[in-house]
């Protein structure tokens, strides 16, 4: 029974280390604001897309990019002065890189569906 610890020796240091970790913590501590204040911070709420939102925007982006890099070729190929060979193929590779992201983002949903459908209930 030597071994035992004395409890108000461990609840001593326990005390002391809590003192010398809280000297070096900021001074503005959530203890220091006002309830009200905690309550308006939780009210002033912004509005956050929702999954499907977000995806239609990220679809219409590749659209839009795949759509100027259409442009942009056909205006090549009609000869227009003002359009340079390599903007066509930098826009040709964005829509492409753009369009390849899009399809490996929908892969990984799938197969994250698949696993939450596989899943035992």
């Amino acid at each position: 029974m030597s071994n035992r610890v004395d409890i108000n020796n461990l609840l001593t240091e326990m005390r002391s280390l809590k003192s010398q970790t809280q000297a070096f913590q900021k001074p503005q501590a959530l203890n220091e604001l006002n309830p009200t204040d905690q309550v308006n911070r939780v009210d002033k709420t912004e509005e956050v897309p929702g999954f499907g939102d977000v995806m239609a925007q990220a679809v219409n982006k590749v659209n839009d990019v795949q759509q100027t890099a259409g442009d942009m070729a056909e205006a090549y190929q009609r000869g227009e002065p003002n359009v340079d060979i390599t903007d066509v193929m930098v826009a040709s590779q964005k829509a492409s890189v753009s369009f390849e992201a899009a399809v490996q983002v929908r892969n990984k949903l799938v197969e994250a569906y698949r696993d939450v459908m596989n899943m035992p209930i």
